[in-house]
């Protein structure tokens, strides 16, 4: 297994959430939730830089400020052609491999990141995540979402890739066809598939920040320290477990 490779993780944020407009600002005791994910993406040992890939649209001006002000490398790009977005933003950085991170994952656990990257180089796939959306069978919880893949497939993606939600979503082109690329899926072996840790309403908020503030603010605790706490207080999964989570092929309404 090489780890030669420039390894960038790009984490995908923009202020026009849909469903909880400038979300990824929105504090989580004290801290951007953005701060959150970039923070614990840094602890991935096998990431040689973390950067973020948000929009050229003035909206998104005060996530590039925050980028500006924390030294964390921003790339501004496409608003609804987020592919392009992130193959311009790896391109720019150089990268050999590329990891796909959402910055509504406050949760994101480096240690898991580690994993799907050992997996993605010893297995030479072009395509590894550790969740996909349904249909594909996931046991990894909604927030822990990694998805590595090398440039190269990136790249073709970006050059053969037509359909909206394939365009929106990065990487669906890479794994919606059987047999396109070679892709792994990893799995836990124990199903935790039902648990939502991301956010993306005002529900997946307050479980958020209910999660956060039972680790006193720390932010170095790892996924199955979460599990242990959600699992012996079930409340905290039950004030978003009627959230539907989007599917791969859904698109933005506004993307016309």
């Amino acid at each position: 297994m090489s780890t030669e490779q420039r390894i960038v993780a790009i984490i995908q944020a923009r202020m026009g959430s849909s469903r909880l407009p400038g979300k990824v600002l929105l504090p989580i005791e004290g801290r951007p939730m953005l701060e959150w994910v970039v923070r614990r993406a840094s602890r991935a040992s096998l990431v040689n830089q973390v950067m973020v890939a948000t929009t050229k649209d003035p909206a998104d001006d005060p996530l590039a400020a925050w980028c500006a002000e924390n030294q964390i490398a921003c790339f501004r790009g496409s608003l609804y052609d987020v592919l392009d977005r992130f193959y311009q933003a790896a391109k720019s950085a150089q990268a050999d491999v590329v990891v796909r991170i959402t910055a509504d994952c406050p949760f994101l656990d480096p240690q898991l990141v580690d994993e799907t990257i050992r997996a993605f180089l010893a297995s030479g796939v072009d395509f590894a995540a550790n969740r996909l959306p349904p249909p594909w069978r996931r046991t990894y919880p909604i927030g822990l979402d990694t998805e590595v893949a090398s440039f190269s497939a990136l790249e073709r993606a970006w050059r053969e890739a037509r359909e909206t939600y394939e365009r929106e979503h990065v990487m669906p082109y890479l794994y919606d066809s059987e047999g396109r690329f070679k892709t792994l899926l990893l799995q836990h072996e124990t199903d935790c598939g039902s648990y939502r840790w991301t956010v993306d309403t005002p529900q997946d908020l307050e479980a958020a920040r209910r999660i956060a503030a039972a680790f006193g603010g720390r932010d170095d605790f790892s996924w199955l320290d979460v599990l242990a706490l959600v699992q012996q207080h079930p409340e905290l999964s039950a004030i978003n477990s009627g959230v539907a989570h989007k599917s791969y092929n859904d698109i933005d309404q506004r993307n016309r």
